[in-house]
């Protein structure tokens, strides 16, 4: 199974200089709870905008076509293609980013874990590829309203492709 994750704001923005663009702890929550146990695939620049290196309790795979570059607690592959030729069948893979990883994940990704911020951010240079409603279909919408710790409104909404 192989899902991309990904928060996205009205415009489809991902995020401006390797950053997130908002701050939303419940997404954060959400990110955690699904990948937790299971394996992410990431480009060698978000791995390099985590705070902290390699995500802990997840196998973590980066894409980078350096062949002599070594992360801790990564896994490096030259491809995206290479390294789900890693993973076995039973696998949960979680694709995270960024913006050309999830452009080559769409074509074989069987779901999308998306949180859909009701804002449009100011500063954007990377943007999520287009979700074609005639391949995908919303199986759940959770709908959150904006907090005293989230100042947006969202949703987190999850696309399964259809057959």
């Amino acid at each position: 199974m192989i899902a991309i994750i990904a928060a996205i704001d009205k415009n489809n923005a991902l995020g401006f200089k390797n950053k997130l663009l908002f701050y939303l702890p419940d997404d954060l929550k959400r990110f955690k709870a699904l990948t937790t146990g299971n394996t992410v695939v990431m480009g060698r620049k978000t791995f390099e905008s985590l705070p902290k290196g390699a995500l802990p309790n997840r196998r973590n795979i980066v894409l980078s076509r350096s062949n002599i570059l070594t992360l801790p607690g990564a896994e490096v592959y030259a491809s995206l293609e290479e390294a789900l030729k890693h993973c076995d069948d039973n696998e949960q893979v979680f694709i995270m980013g960024g913006a050309s990883v999830y452009k080559q994940a769409m074509p074989i990704a069987d779901r999308l874990y998306m949180t859909e911020i009701d804002a449009t951010a100011k500063e954007v240079d990377v943007y999520f590829p287009t979700i074609d409603h005639e391949l995908w279909q919303v199986t759940k919408r959770d709908v959150r309203h904006a907090d005293d710790r989230h100042p947006y409104d969202f949703a987190f909404v999850d696309y399964e492709k259809k057959a």
